[in-house]
Order: structure tokens, then C-alpha cells, then sequence
């Protein structure tokens, strides 16, 4: 192998790891009611943390109520670190079973989509 057939390896390998990160996709890493938890009261807020950043144009959740067909009123926003969408809760929930539907996109410009269910009572 010569000199420049080295060089031009080492610095493909260097393009390869210094890209690997823009190869990651946004992934939910925790959620607040946790997925398939059971809370005793009507929380006030709901958190979902992701891995990394999220693009908060492209970036959002719904609340439903599947059993009755409704949507639940909430408004999210991004956390100041980009890494949690916090949605407030617009009324108390009653008692019974909910799904949190998520849209996520990070720096790549991925849209993720994924599913949480909780219950109240």
C-alpha cells in the first residue's frame, strides 16, 4: 500500500465515525405517565424524553381517549434543552385508559412516530 492509498483510508474512516452521530434516529427514552402505568390522579402535565434534540416544528403529541373516540386538549412545547416535549393538560382526565401518539424529528431530519398508553383510576 502507498502513502497516499493510506492516507485517503484514514481519512475515510475519519468521514465515516465523524458521520455516524447524523445516522442516529430520534428514540422516545422515557415518558411521564410511563408507558402502560397506572396513576391515581389526573396528571397535570405529560413528558416524553428522547434521546437527543427534537426539530420542534416537526415535533408534537395528541392525547386521545381511545374507548370514546376523543381527543384530549394539550399543548406541547420543547424544553429549553430540545430533548423533552412537555404538554399540558387542558382538564382533569377521568378515570379510565389513554394513548399519548407522538411525532418526533431530529437533526437528521427523521419523523419518528410511536404510541404510550396509561391509565387513570
Amino acid at each position: 500500500m502507498n502513502r497516499f492509498s493510506g492516507l485517503f483510508a484514514i481519512a475515510g474512516a475519519a468521514v465515516l465515525l465523524a458521520a455516524s452521530p447524523a445516522f442516529a434516529h430520534t428514540e422516545l427514552v422515557r415518558s411521564s405517565p410511563a408507558a402502560n402505568a397506572t396513576v391515581k390522579t389526573s396528571p397535570r402535565t405529560i413528558t416524553l424524553t428522547f434521546n437527543e434534540r427534537v426539530v420542534p416544528a416537526f415535533s408534537k403529541f395528541e392525547l386521545t381517549m381511545p374507548a370514546h373516540s376523543m381527543k384530549i386538549p394539550v399543548t406541547t412545547t420543547v424544553s429549553r434543552d430540545g430533548k423533552r416535549l412537555v404538554g399540558a393538560v387542558a382538564s382533569r382526565l377521568m378515570k379510565g385508559s389513554y394513548k399519548i401518539v407522538w411525532t418526533a424529528a431530529g437533526a437528521d431530519g427523521h419523523r419518528r412516530t410511536g404510541e404510550v398508553a396509561f391509565r387513570v383510576g
